[in-house]
């Protein structure tokens, strides 16, 4: 008997997957799969190989395919599940109507008032800090202050503010 004449001999499943080993691992570092689920995604892809094994005509190919097509689903299902994981009461919170522009402007007036009657020096670094936005070593710098100091002087001037907040007027 010839060697075209002898029956061709099929790989079992067992010596394709070890061949394909070190391959099908480089495929799950390409695709930057978490160890955590690569062996799930592993798994699915091999269950649909052997599901498949009789009618699979290059399993090796196959078997390739099948598991980049499981990583691209992952990702897909991961992308869409961020979109889904935001918290209903941040997304109800961000969606509340603003206050009217006069409210607004009276909480403004305010807030400005309760500011005057600090000390020069607690209103300079309020507004230096929070309006204008410098960081505390920019603050401290103009002010002649160490960092630490502006960091606690800022605490204890918003204290100040907290103090003289009526709680019962503002609105809800």
């Amino acid at each position: 008997m010839s060697a075209i004449d002898q029956p061709v001999v099929e790989e079992t499943f067992d010596a394709l997957l070890e061949r394909l080993r070190p391959r099908l691992k480089q495929i799950l570092y390409r695709y930057q799969i978490p160890a955590d689920d690569a062996e799930d995604i592993l798994q699915e892809a091999l269950l649909a190989t052997v599901l498949k094994w009789e009618r699979i005509k290059n399993p090796e190919a196959w078997l390739i395919v099948t598991l980049k097509n499981r990583c691209l689903i992952y990702w897909r299902k991961r992308r869409g599940n961020l979109c889904t994981a935001m918290d209903v009461g941040v997304l109800e919170g961000l969606s509340e109507p603003e206050a009217p522009p006069q409210e607004r402007q009276h909480l403004r007036w305010d807030l400005d008032t309760m500011i005057e009657s600090l000390p020069s020096r607690h209103r300079d670094l309020l507004r230096m800090r929070y309006v204008l936005g410098h960081s505390s070593s920019e603050v401290a710098e103009r002010l002649g202050y160490c960092t630490s100091s502006v960091r606690k002087l800022a605490s204890r001037c918003l204290a100040r503010l907290s103090e003289q907040i009526d709680l019962d007027k503002l609105p809800e």
